[in-house]
């Protein structure tokens, strides 16, 4: 630095360092330091090293350390850089730079702090930034808001902001990409332009490139994931191996382990959906599951069972629910009378499902859909689109109590008929039986009245 040229601090910095030479002033008088320092300089400045601010005019507050280190500098204040050629071109204020070639090619950005050697390196115009470890930040030229704690990490980082990355190479190849957060070593090591990516967790997002909007927690958690994007994978090696599947959602360590391309799949608990690879639509909740579109497993229901309840019914939108019998829960109540009688006009069947849904092919029995919508369409499930999908056999059951009631009814009438007419018979079998007896009681007396037998001499 020219020694002979002027400084101009700014009022308010000399407002403030003025207070602090008050402080200075009244405190009790101590012994300097011998031989006294040699770098102090007008200003507020301090440099040491060669050519060390050597371009200062008008700056304020700056402190160089190292060789070349501020070089550039003409009218930046509350600058900060040790090291070799640390800030050597910077122009711009609040900059700190510790390390040699610590935010070497800044030159207008402000508000940045470079810590280690070659931290923010290509640093222009870019803007609070703050860069901690060899190489962090190093490629940066113009995004902002950046933050890189460890060894390489964000080391492409060129034009991508707000990013976080903390972990040694985390964030490493991310050239483009924004808003992204990695915490962990090689945590979205190979992330390039992809965005709103959240990786916690070693080698976590490994394998990313332009996926979006992904969140991995967990070592090695959506490590193959190319560009994949809105997957969530919670849990060590959860999502381990997808790489283009979108929208899925795996919870528990080893969640979706083999799942390589399918979407909008569903994992919860340790290595659930391991049998899945390519599917989507898929659940699995604490069970293993299959390769099959649309499906739907949940582990430790079967072969279990629970008394008293109700069964569970699920509508073509998806939602679990029971029915209700109270009569709170019901309008319009009348007899179901003869609406039942469309149960003789169904054709009950046996068949076998095809191979896809059933490869066992196991015997069924039941009513055909479309054979039912031609009794009563009410008795009929529908898909969303409206088409026959199944029949409501719960319904059927209450149709066949009613048809069971109605022929109970007439078997009463019938036995009541019956037995008024064995009453009857009764009685007039014991009316027969006293006309008999009344008939056989005259007939004793008429035999008992006739005159006697009387004897004619007949000469």
């Amino acid at each position: 630095m020219n020694p002979s040229i002027q400084l101009k601090p700014t009022p308010s910095l000399l407002i403030t360092l003025a207070l602090l030479f008050v402080c200075f002033g009244v405190l009790p008088k101590v012994q300097a330091v011998v031989p006294p320092p040699d770098g102090g300089y007008p200003n507020f400045t301090t440099a040491e090293g060669t050519k060390a601010l050597f371009s200062l005019t008008t700056g304020s507050a700056n402190t160089a350390v190292g060789w070349f280190s501020l070089f550039s500098d003409t009218t930046g204040s509350f600058n900060t850089a040790t090291g070799a050629g640390a800030l050597i071109f910077n122009t711009g204020d609040e900059n700190t730079a510790f390390g040699a070639a610590a935010l070497l090619f800044n030159t207008t950005g402000i508000n940045n702090t470079a810590v280690g050697a070659t931290a923010l390196l290509h640093n222009t115009i870019a803007e609070e930034n703050t860069a901690t470890g060899a190489f962090a930040l190093s490629s940066n030229t113009e995004g902002d808001f950046n933050t890189a704690t460890g060894a390489f990490a964000l080391s492409f980082n060129t034009t991508g902001v707000r990013n976080t990355a903390t972990g040694d190479s985390a964030l490493f190849s991310n050239t483009t990409g924004d808003q992204n957060t990695a915490n962990g070593n090689a945590a979205l090591v190979t992330n390039t332009s992809g965005i709103h990516n959240t990786a916690t967790g070693a080698s976590a997002l490994f394998g990313n490139s332009t996926g979006s909007s992904n969140t991995a927690e967990g070592g090695r958690a959506l490590f193959s994931n190319t560009s994949g994007a809105q997957n969530t994978a919670n849990g060590h090696e959860a999502l381990l191996n997808n790489t283009t599947g979108n929208a899925n959602t795996a919870i528990g360590a080893g969640a979706f382990p083999i799942s390589t391309t399918g979407s909008h799949n569903i994992a919860v608990g340790a290595g659930a959906g391991i049998g899945v690879t390519t599917a989507s639509q898929v659940i699995c909740i604490g069970a293993f599951g299959d390769n099959t579109d649309n499906s739907c497993y949940i582990g430790s229901i079967f072969g279990q069972t629970s008394s008293g309840g109700t069964a569970v019914f699920i509508n073509s939108s998806g939602k679990l629910g029971t029915t209700t019998s109270s009569r709170r829960f019901k309008e319009e109540i009348k007899p179901m009378e003869g609406t039942s009688e469309a149960l003789f006009a169904l054709k009950p069947v046996t068949f076998r499902y095809k191979k896809e849904i059933d490869p066992a092919g196991t015997s069924q029995f039941g009513l055909v859909a479309e054979d039912v919508e031609k009794v009563n369409p009410d008795l009929l499930v529908r898909d969303k689109n409206g088409k026959p999908y199944s029949v409501r056999y719960d319904q059927v059951n209450a149709m066949l109590l009613n048809e069971f009631l109605k022929e109970h009814w007439k078997n009463e009438q019938q036995e009541s008929k019956i037995e008024e007419q064995e009453a009857k018979i009764a009685r007039q079998e014991q009316q027969i039986e006293a006309l008999t007896v009344g008939l056989q009681k005259i007939s004793a007396q008429l035999e008992s009245s006739k005159p006697g037998s009387q004897v004619v001499n007949n000469p």
